[in-house]
């Protein structure tokens, strides 16, 4: 019994997908609707996969048309190592490690949250093979933990020795719908990130090069004060938002608050406004907390209630 695998409850007809080995009796199960409830292992059974055929009515029972392979759409890399978070439903995402390379992939994987880590696990995938490791839910994005994947490649026989590697993977709204694309070895839609890079051959020359480009560059900067307002209505900051879920949604207008504050205080801007809306008062509470706190603030209020109402934070820096 593993991570992935489908379960019917023994006690109703009820399936799902298990999410999480809790301990040695307890394992989470996430029901067809979404939620997750822990159950124990002996109340579960799990689903095999030739079940549907045995078990299909009469009348569905055909002869079987001769299967002719469709083109398979091109993978993203020849080889490569990747994460790729894949729709169970339209809430429940599989996060899954993909092994789409010619070597063996030993690897762990775990979760950390506030500089705590746990581990979930670990396994040995042969050469375009995938494994689940957890199971994570859109409705709960702000709350996702970082992951850490250690992975080391090997075949028997290779003349090339690889280094273990470890790649931590921090889900940021503006970067994570952008991520969508078909997954390598499951060829289905999802968010994908490569956890390798294939080797580069390095030229000295264009290294010192590239150096004298970043001191050029890095004399030549000025970092540019925000507009006076900044509107954070979610169609302004992303041209696309229907796929993400609210809590998403929050946490880019976020960034994009704390990003416009932090120049505004560095560039000494005395006052600047940030537009959120009245809504329900999910964000003006969430800016107002973090300006409660913040060393450098002289005060907030609502800003011009006859331009704004109450959908603007008017805020005073010192």
């Amino acid at each position: 019994m593993n991570v992935g695998d489908r379960v019917r409850l023994m006690s109703g007809r009820e399936e799902g997908i298990i999410t999480r080995l809790l301990d040695n009796n307890i394992v989470e199960v996430a029901i067809d609707n979404d939620f997750t409830i822990p159950v124990a292992r002996r109340e579960v059974v799990v689903i095999a996969a030739e079940e549907k055929q045995f078990m299909r009515p009469e009348d569905a029972i055909a002869p079987a048309p001769a299967r002719v392979k469709a083109p398979q759409a091109p993978l993203l890399a020849a080889q490569g190592i990747y994460l790729a978070l894949v729709h169970q439903s339209d809430e429940l995402l599989a996060v899954t490690v993909v092994n789409n390379s010619d070597y063996d992939l030993l690897f762990t994987s775990g979760e950390e949250r506030e500089k705590n880590y746990r581990g979930l696990q670990n396994d040995k995938l042969a050469p375009k093979a995938t494994r689940v490791i957890t199971h994570y839910h859109l409705k709960d994005f702000e709350k996702w933990p970082n992951l850490l994947i250690q992975f080391m490649q090997h075949r028997n026989g290779s003349p090339t020795i690889f280094e273990p590697t470890v790649k931590c993977i921090q889900f940021k709204a503006s970067s994570f719908y952008k991520s969508k694309r078909t997954a390598p070895v499951l060829n289905k839609e999802g968010y994908v990130y490569q956890l390798d890079q294939k080797p580069v051959s390095i030229d000295p020359d264009k290294i010192k090069e590239q150096l004298a480009e970043a001191v050029e560059k890095s004399e030549n900067f000025k970092l540019t004060a925000p507009e006076h307002e900044v509107d954070l209505h979610i169609e302004k900051l992303i041209d696309d938002h229907s796929g993400m879920s609210n809590s998403a949604m929050l946490k880019l207008q976020l960034e994009r608050f704390q990003d416009a504050l932090d120049r505004a205080m560095a560039t000494n801007m005395h006052e600047i406004v940030f537009i959120h809306g009245a809504g329900n008062g999910v964000l003006r509470k969430e800016l107002q907390k973090i300006l409660s706190r913040t060393p450098g603030i002289q005060h907030y209020k609502d800003a011009h209630k006859e331009k704004f109402g109450y959908g603007a934070t008017l805020v005073k820096l010192k």
